[in-house]
């Protein structure tokens, strides 16, 4: 085999990436990168521009899936001892942590290009929006806190969308940032009362280990009852119309059914609310809003 085609990543290690850095969960993130952006356009010019939504989107897939792969490389160790985890890529030995760094280290680069061909300020931001990705894997180690880290850095999508667009600080899309990263560590809490007994077991701090599963789950609907605020305050300061409104309500009865499936004492339905219920809110309140900024006058 000649030294250019062991260059050429191995299909079957690249589909071991992909499921090492569990790439269709982007439907989480995406959404809200896309509803900052577009309303940044509709604010902008009322008019979509394709070609920075799609390097918003190439920045969005790189960065999450070189904070995913940085996660699992470092947390191989833990996820070994931990029966839920135990079955992950780098600890079967289905991918190595070298072509692990190596899918870590080409997704940054595209990030940062990407970055790089939207504006100043976005390349400038870029690095910044790297260093929560890094941290929030240790935050474990150190914090009985690290769901505050997941929604520092999922916060940063919205914000970026908007950067990406106007090239100008936003608080608007602060706000909007602010309710996507504290409804993420919410449903983090919940997905973490899975690995209640383990983390204990071997010292990994969260909330649920320290405190427990109904204070976790106490915590993860105050978090979702914060979102819900942020998303209204969204609303308010963007003059959202009907359509957006429709899909926090659309939102609101999510967040009321994912706490009915989940309760304290029955944890058998945690998957269910973390994959689907989620996913569903993120996609529902995408389409809701570019619905609503069709409606209003954004023009494709």
């Amino acid at each position: 085999m000649s030294s250019a085609s062991a260059a050429i990543p191995q299909p079957g290690r690249t589909k071991a990436f992909l499921r090492l850095v569990m790439i269709e969960h982007s439907v989480f993130a995406l959404p809200f990168a896309y509803i900052a952006s577009l309303t940044a356009m509709y604010e902008w010019d009322r008019n979509i521009h394709w070609g920075r939504l799609l390097l918003v989107t190439v920045c969005m897939v790189g960065l999450r899936t070189f904070a995913m792969a940085v996660n699992r490389i470092i947390d191989r160790e833990i996820d070994a001892r931990n029966p839920r985890t135990a079955q992950r890529e780098l600890v079967t030995g289905a991918m190595s942590v070298r072509h692990a760094w190596t899918g870590a280290l080409i997704a940054v680069v595209v990030f940062l290009g990407a970055a790089a061909m939207l504006n100043p300020l976005c390349l400038a931001l870029a690095p910044v929006a790297v260093i929560p990705m890094v941290v929030y894997p240790y935050g474990k180690r150190f914090t009985n806190f690290p769901q505050a880290i997941l929604g520092l850095a999922q916060a940063m999508g919205p914000i970026g969308g908007w950067l990406a667009i106007t090239g100008e600080w936003s608080w608007t899309a602060v706000v909007l940032g602010l309710a996507v990263g504290v409804w993420i560590g919410g449903f983090d809490l919940i997905y973490a009362c899975q690995d209640v007994e383990t983390d204990r077991e071997i010292g990994v701090m969260s909330v649920p280990a320290r405190f427990g599963v109904p204070a976790a789950i106490w915590g993860a609907r105050g978090c979702h009852a914060v979102t819900t605020a942020l998303f209204v305050w969204y609303a308010v300061v963007t003059d959202a119309g009907f359509f957006f409104w429709l899909g926090l309500l659309i939102v609101a009865a999510a967040f009321l059914y994912e706490h009915t499936i989940v309760r304290p004492h029955d944890l058998s339905r945690v998957n269910r609310a973390f994959f689907s219920v989620n996913g569903f809110i993120g996609i529902a309140l995408f389409v809701c809003a570019l619905l609503d900024l069709l409606v209003r006058g954004l023009t494709v």
